[in-house]
């Protein structure tokens, strides 16, 4: 069985609820302190060995496309004026895995992104990730995933367990009872019909029967095409899907503003050089409540 070496991200999605911040700027490249919400989604994906990275892309995400770019100008200055160190940061984020780029087409929908890149992982199963979705853990979640797939192969999904008033935002998943293997999923479920709070989030590993299902597959909830729809097609002619539950880190959505803020304060009380300050910041803040 082959390893997994090649992730699909999707990064075509307008931020509509950021803006005007993402008016002339990919959601995806907005900071998390000092780097875009995109570059830890990457390095997380680097860690577990990745080594091609496809982006799913649409018109504007230019600046996206260049961050992961040489910048020979940038990087010629930095180190004419001493300063080697940010130099080779840079030059290093160029470095981190083999870039690839293609423009999304197709009906709108989380499943369209592997659609539009199911050309350049042909019968081979590969990690497909949301661009706006981070997940913070000591050890990369991509690396946990593969390293689960290496010893079974099967397809996988990714869950955390969210409060039962937010279920009908996400797709839910039922397990078979005892086990870690998909049962059912229904994508935004009312509360009466969920079958758990195992919320779905941007973190997948998909192999070529369910893309093949995902091309045949009719638009869903809100006429659109979901992933969710397919896994459970897949689940329903006896594939098998494995719940990967995240359980020693924390998902972190960052597409709405105060989300986002959260996402940003959890990595910065990570930082030794931040933490002191901003926590008496912070404290000072609640003490002129």
């Amino acid at each position: 069985m082959a390893k997994i070496t090649k992730a699909v991200i999707a990064v075509a999605g307008s931020g509509t609820r950021l803006l005007p911040a993402t008016k002339s700027m990919p959601k995806e490249m907005l900071p998390i302190v000092d780097k875009p919400i995109i570059q830890l989604v990457v390095e997380e994906l680097v860690e577990a060995g990745i080594k091609d990275i496809i982006f799913v892309t649409r018109w504007d995400k230019k600046p996206l496309e260049d961050h992961f770019d040489h910048s020979t100008a940038l990087e010629d200055d930095l180190r004419k004026n001493g300063k080697g160190k940010f130099a080779d940061m840079i030059e290093g984020i160029a470095e981190m895995a083999n870039f690839i780029h293609v423009r999304q087409k197709g009906p709108y929908g989380n499943g369209t992104p592997v659609l539009s890149a199911a050309s350049l992982v042909l019968n081979e199963p590969f990690v497909f990730v949301y661009g706006d979705d981070l997940v913070k853990s000591k050890v990369s979640f991509t690396k946990q995933m593969l390293e689960d797939f290496d010893k079974n192969g099967n397809a996988m999904i990714s869950v955390q367990e969210v409060p039962l008033e937010v279920v009908n935002r996400y797709g839910v998943v039922k397990i078979k009872e005892g086990t870690n293997i998909m049962e059912d999923i229904i994508e935004k479920p009312s509360i009466e019909e969920a079958p758990s709070r195992l919320a779905v989030f941007g973190r997948m590993i998909v192999n070529q029967e369910i893309v093949d299902i995902l091309k045949n597959t009719p638009l869903g909830k809100g006429n659109e095409l979901w992933m969710t729809d397919a896994f459970k097609t897949y689940v329903d002619k006896g594939g098998i899907v494995e719940v990967k539950q995240l359980t020693d880190g924390q998902w972190l959505t960052t597409g709405d503003p105060l989300n986002y803020l959260k996402a940003i304060l959890a990595y910065a009380f990570e930082r030794e050089d931040l933490r002191k300050d901003l926590d008496e910041y912070i404290n000072h803040l609640y003490c002129k409540k």
